[in-house]
């Protein structure tokens, strides 16, 4: 797991002059930011490993102080514990692989999973020991000020649940209740709303519960897509939990992936072609920019490099291609990038930690693994 370093991107880029994308982790923003995310959430915080998978970025985020992961799969659980094997691990999906369960319980001591119906219920019974486990509920919510809805696919009826709970109860496994507003949630005040709707359905069960997850969501602002500073969603959080009638010894726990992984990596990409303002570089949406075809941000903050150095002066508007054959791979909106911004200049796009290397595919053969870290005391992300 050991990458080259560099003290920055220009020394980087004067060294190797690559050929195909390389992506950059800073170590300090990593921590910086991971640090300030559990100092300030009130409770237990779980990095979502589905925003980055990549071994590296695992151990950069444990390193920084992580020791809790949210994971969906086998894959992801096998993942975490080879980067950071002190980890703990929740398979938190109500849909897993036959047999999936019985291996994370059994070789990987996995403890904690989540259901949303009685007959996921009854097939998580048939694979792992439930005395000792706890097992969530997943409840559907959904906040307007979100940019997607989670709840459409998973998630029981806020109805359904005292039931359901009460099943996982009788299982002989923990209860617990969790639920997810929403991906990039744009208002603090929607983590209130979805835990006002906890709170009424454990006012109505004959038990306590002692852990409420309370999802992911937590947004990043981009250029041209500004959101409220996490302090705003941590304090609306701090103030509504109270509200929660829960056991003595209760926690709060959240999922946060974007919000982690973001900040700290970046995609340095060569121009293979400039015509007129067209510019057409080694990567693209079907890389590490596929996020960029959902209706959120369309952007990340870039900067330009010629021979080692940062490009600047009168700049003009752009509209970037990927380098594949197919039409689509055209990244939206535009850019305004240096005037004689020309073939062989490099750019590097900061903050792209999130929604980036897990979803890049192999379509025409472009695909590139080269990870490095920037390590210099004066080494600053683009931004």
């Amino acid at each position: 797991m050991s990458q080259a370093e560099f003290s920055c991107v220009s020394s980087m880029l004067n060294s190797w002059r690559p050929a195909e994308p390389v992506y950059c982790i800073y170590p300090e923003v990593y921590r910086e930011n991971t640090q300030r995310f559990i100092n300030g959430f009130p409770g237990r915080v779980l990095y979502a490993v589905k925003a980055n998978d990549e071994p590296a970025i695992i151990r950069q985020l444990a390193d920084a102080g992580i020791c809790h992961f949210d994971c969906a799969s086998l894959p992801e659980i096998a993942g975490v514990k080879a980067s950071c094997p002190e980890g703990s691990c929740y398979f938190m999906i109500p849909t897993r692989i036959r047999g999936a369960a019985r291996v994370a319980q059994g070789q990987y001591g996995v403890r904690h999973f989540l259901v949303d119906h009685e007959d996921g219920l009854a097939i998580l019974k048939d694979e792992v020991d439930l005395g000792g486990s706890v097992v969530f509920a997943r409840m559907a919510v959904h906040h307007s000020s979100a940019a997607q809805d989670l709840s459409s696919k998973f998630g029981a009826p806020p109805a359904h649940m005292p039931s359901l709970l009460a099943c996982i109860r009788a299982s002989g496994a923990e209860p617990a209740l969790a639920f997810n507003v929403g991906s990039s949630v744009k208002d603090p005040q929607a983590y209130g709303y979805g835990i006002g709707i906890a709170a009424e359905v454990i006012r109505q069960l004959p038990f306590s519960i002692r852990l409420v997850d309370i999802g992911g969501g937590f947004p990043k602002s981009y250029p041209n897509y500004t959101v409220p500073a996490l302090e705003a969603y941590f304090e609306t959080i701090r103030e509504t939990v109270s509200s929660l009638p829960l056991a003595a010894n209760a926690e709060i726990l959240c999922e946060p992936g974007r919000a982690l992984a973001a900040p700290g990596l970046s995609a340095v990409v060569e121009v293979l072609l400039r015509k007129d303002d067209r510019l057409y570089i080694n990567d693209g949406m079907f890389g590490v920019f596929w996020e960029l075809r959902y209706d959120e941000h369309d952007q990340y903050p870039v900067r330009v490099y010629r021979d080692g150095k940062e490009l600047e002066g009168e700049d003009r508007s752009y509209s970037l291609y990927g380098p594949t054959c197919d039409g689509a791979d055209k990244l939206p909106g535009k850019l305004h990038l240096p005037a004689d911004i020309g073939t062989g200049d490099y750019l590097e796009f900061g903050e792209l930690g999130a929604y980036s290397l897990g979803g890049r595919t192999r379509f025409n053969g472009y695909f590139s693994d080269t990870i490095v870290r920037i390590t210099g005391d004066n080494a600053s992300m683009p931004g």
